[in-house]
């Protein structure tokens, strides 16, 4: 069955509305916010829809927990690049950035 731009829509709603909960539910218990982050990525993978750049940022790629910085992740800037480290498997992530002027 071919999805329609309809279905993306509805798709990236939900991705959204599952991060929004993931972030809501951190503080109680951070299971339920992996496993939102983990219903997010199957709903991107199954309609083809990519999820969004400062979503992305949100949780690890290599161990698919939601990442909360001073918690569970370190965020520094140096040299042009945003590194965001987990410090749940250490896996690193860079994003350049340019300083407007």
């Amino acid at each position: 069955m071919k999805t329609t731009w309809r279905d993306k829509e509805i798709a990236l709603g939900r991705i959204e509305k599952l991060f929004q909960q993931a972030d809501l539910m951190f503080k109680v218990d951070s299971k339920y916010s992996d496993r939102y982050v983990e219903l997010a990525r199957k709903i991107s993978t199954k309609n083809k829809v990519t999820i969004p750049s400062q979503l992305k940022r949100r949780f690890c790629k290599g161990c698919g927990k939601f990442l909360v910085p001073g918690n569970n992740s370190r965020i520094r800037n140096r040299n042009s690049m945003t590194t965001i480290t987990c410090l749940n498997c250490s896996f690193v992530r860079r994003f350049p950035y340019r300083i407007k002027e």
